[in-house]
């Protein structure tokens, strides 16, 4: 009998990307074909301080396109943020959104440019365990130029957004072809002031992208196995680099690209991947305002623990190629688990947290856990009421991991 290949899957990524050091003054010249005036959204001062807010409203009127500024875009970005954004856009009769800034500006710059033409209430663009989500069917063009290597979104098709309203917070997402943006003006340069602590919490993040497709897909995808391993050692070898000197233009552009290569679909290609770490992690960052990337190197390790037991091959396979280790006298749980002890002692050495404790967020009762297990399983679950993932987690699974991550 003939076999057929179990891979099916279709991919599209319409985003053109301009990558490189001085990519900047590309801005103009690749925003001029999609608009004449542009609303320019940012986050609360730091890439205003450094000058390159500055520098790209330059170099737009210096192609003819007026901008409208639109600041204080928050960490943890929320609708009612967007909703204001999207209402200054109709206003001011802007034709393009640009975002410059990390994740978090580019999420909401794609959802204000949706926001612009949706009917209805925002929130219904969202994912949501009780409904089925309406996706936007358009948008305004939109220019992404991240000032952050970490959550690979100038060049996806995704946004995360927190929800809140009069009801409740809740941090989910929406996935839809209208949110790809046009162009994606990628210099490194322009993340050569980020923080210490914040660079680390990137490569946590770009970590955790490439950790949870790999670790959370199907078996049958070698090419995206290996792809995902090659780039995962990248950030092994250049994370720390980074870290260490936020000055080093060569690191700086490694780890950029590999937020890229991480989030923009290639990787994921055919995995039928999962993504609950992330799910618990936006339950609780939604309500503490901690850093993304902060919060998933709190919750990878534990995750890790408690989805090895499940599929240890997968797990030991990820040990012995990311880590070399090696297998001798040793089953696949046992070298599973050192796998996850090395990269916990590797997200602790670039100076992320690797518990809950350590988020100051205060103290944590089990009620707590359950309440937050119960938020998580309302973004997202199965037809059994569970987060779907390899294995798939009931509300006392992931109270049973955030128990592990304390």
């Amino acid at each position: 009998m003939r076999r057929i290949a179990s891979m099916k899957f279709e991919f599209y990524n319409p985003t053109r990307l301009i990558f490189g050091a001085g990519s900047l003054t590309q801005l103009g010249k690749a925003a001029r074909p999609y608009g004449k005036k542009a609303l320019l959204v940012t986050g609360r001062g730091s890439v205003k301080k450094t000058g390159a807010v500055d520098k790209a409203m330059s170099i737009l009127e210096e192609v003819g396109i007026s901008v409208v500024g639109f600041p204080g875009v928050e960490p943890n970005p929320r609708l009612s943020t967007v909703i204001r954004a999207a209402g200054l856009a109709k206003e001011e009769k802007c034709d393009i959104i640009i975002g410059v800034g990390g994740g978090s500006v580019m999420d909401a710059s794609k959802v204000i440019a949706a926001t612009v033409f949706y009917e209805g209430n925002p929130k219904d663009m969202f994912a949501r365990s009780e409904r089925t989500p309406r996706p936007p069917d358009k948008a305004l063009p939109i220019i992404t130029v991240p000032t952050l290597a970490a959550s690979g979104s100038e060049m996806n098709d995704g946004a995360v957004i927190t929800i809140d309203d009069e009801e409740e917070t809740l941090k989910t997402f929406v996935k839809a072809e209208v949110l790809y943006p046009r162009v994606a003006v990628v210099d490194p340069e322009l993340t050569l002031t980020v923080p210490r602590n914040y660079t680390a919490y990137g490569v946590s993040d770009i970590l955790a992208h490439l950790m949870e497709s790999y670790l959370n897909g199907v078996d049958g995808t070698p090419i995206q196995e290996r792809l995902a391993e090659g780039v995962i050692q990248v950030l092994l070898e250049w994370g720390p680099k980074v870290v260490e000197n936020g000055n080093d233009l060569e690191a700086r552009a490694q780890v950029q690209w590999a937020s890229i290569v991480a989030w923009n679909g290639w990787l994921q290609a055919g995995t039928d991947y999962k993504l609950p770490v992330h799910i618990i992690e936006h339950t609780i960052s939604a309500l503490y305002d901690v850093p993304h990337g902060a919060g998933l190197a709190a919750l990878m390790p534990a995750w890790m623990r408690f989805a090895a037991k499940y599929r240890p091959k997968r797990f030991s396979k990820f040990a012995q190629r990311v880590f070399g280790l090696s297998a001798a006298g040793k089953d696949d749980l046992s070298l599973a688990m050192e796998g996850v002890d090395k990269y916990e002692e590797f997200l602790r050495s670039i100076g992320c947290p690797t518990r809950l404790s350590e988020l100051n967020i205060g103290r944590f009762t089990e009620e707590t856990l359950f309440h937050w297990a119960e938020k998580t399983i309302k973004i997202v679950c199965d037809e059994e009421g569970r987060l779907p993932g390899r294995p798939p987690l009931r509300i006392k699974d992931i109270v049973e991991i955030l128990q592990m991550a304390l």
